[in-house]
């Protein structure tokens, strides 16, 4: 994408000049008590022009990971570019932040409401004004998630097949594995895509969960893509990888074949064997035993880390050489 330089940027009628700091409140609608409800965007110019990166967390209102990095990236002043500018915004689901859950009050997905209608459901007007007023000024996104309910997503970016300019992003954000996926209908990264915008996906961890490695595997890599637009302040180290991202084209779910109490035998992240034992799946009354066998080899990019399963449930996520 062409990066374009704007002296002044005016984001929801606000004025941000060259080397300001500014947060400004995007605000679309009221709790049942008119207490008003603001999405805090925190806006980093430097003095020398150059790309917007536009950040942002908890799509999903219990994806607290994605908020703990993007939280570190502004505490640590990392989004403080040596050029260009740097957009924060660490809870984009407010509503669903509040109430500790994945979806807005009316029960929509706001990530299966872009690009959303001026005068649809709330978790569409607010994808309709995040559309129209703040995603036009980056030049590049950054999208934090985590797994959804028990499932542990291992550290990853994920990108459009066949783009290969998001696959150089992604060897450089550099997470350990890199997953070549399509784009859901109705997404962020979909409608990225539609308008030209190059964007990044990082799943890492699960639901309301903090977890201390999944955060420092995000702030690392977006420290790795600043640096790359030469967007990231001397004082900041940036640590070389121990190894390259695994590159990820195809992978499968494995479900229960049982109900029952599951007992994971495998970590996320970890390659395995075919025939290699992931869990075992029990009745609770120690008549039932069941081996769950890894169907080929592969690396396990997710874990469901419920206690309990249902048949049909998806317990893990492998990949397909």
């Amino acid at each position: 994408m062409k990066e374009e330089f704007t002296e002044v940027l005016e984001i929801l009628g606000e004025k941000i000049e060259l080397g300001e700091s500014k947060t400004v409140d995007f605000n679309i609608a009221k709790l049942y008590t008119t207490t008003k409800i603001d999405i805090p965007i925190i806006i980093e110019r430097a003095v020398l022009p150059g790309p917007t990166i536009l950040i942002t967390a908890a799509i999903h209102g219990d994806e607290i990971n994605g908020v703990e990095i993007v939280r570190q990236l502004i505490a640590r002043k990392i989004n403080k570019p040596k050029r260009g500018t740097i957009i924060c915004i660490p809870i984009l689901n407010v509503f669903g932040f509040i109430n500790t859950e994945r979806a807005f009050p009316d029960g929509r997905d706001l990530n299966r409401s872009f690009p959303g209608t001026r005068k649809g459901s709330l978790a569409s007007r607010v994808a309709y004004h995040f559309t129209n007023q703040i995603l036009p000024h980056a030049d590049y996104c950054l999208d934090f998630h985590t797994g959804g309910a028990s499932r542990f997503n291992a550290a990853q970016i994920r990108v459009t097949p066949g783009d290969e300019s998001l696959l150089k992003l992604a060897k450089i954000f550099n997470a350990p594995f890199t997953v070549l996926s399509n784009n859901l209908k109705k997404s962020y990264r979909a409608t990225c895509q539609k308008i030209g915008t190059p964007i990044i996906l990082f799943e890492g961890g699960k639901s309301l969960e903090s977890n201390k490695q999944i955060v420092s595997y995000g702030v690392r890599g977006t420290k790795r893509i600043l640096n790359n637009f030469g967007m990231l302040d001397a004082k900041f180290k940036v640590t070389k990888p121990l190894k390259d991202t695994v590159i990820i084209e195809k992978t499968k779910w494995i479900r229960s074949q049982k109900s029952g109490l599951i007992h994971l035998k495998i970590s996320c992240n970890k390659l395995v064997e075919k025939g290699e034992e992931l869990a075992t799946i029990t009745d609770p009354y120690g008549k039932m035993k069941f081996r769950v066998l890894a169907p080929n080899k592969g690396y396990i990019i997710n874990v469901n880390q419920a206690a309990i399963v249902h048949q049909g449930d998806a317990i893990f996520h492998i990949s397909i050489a």
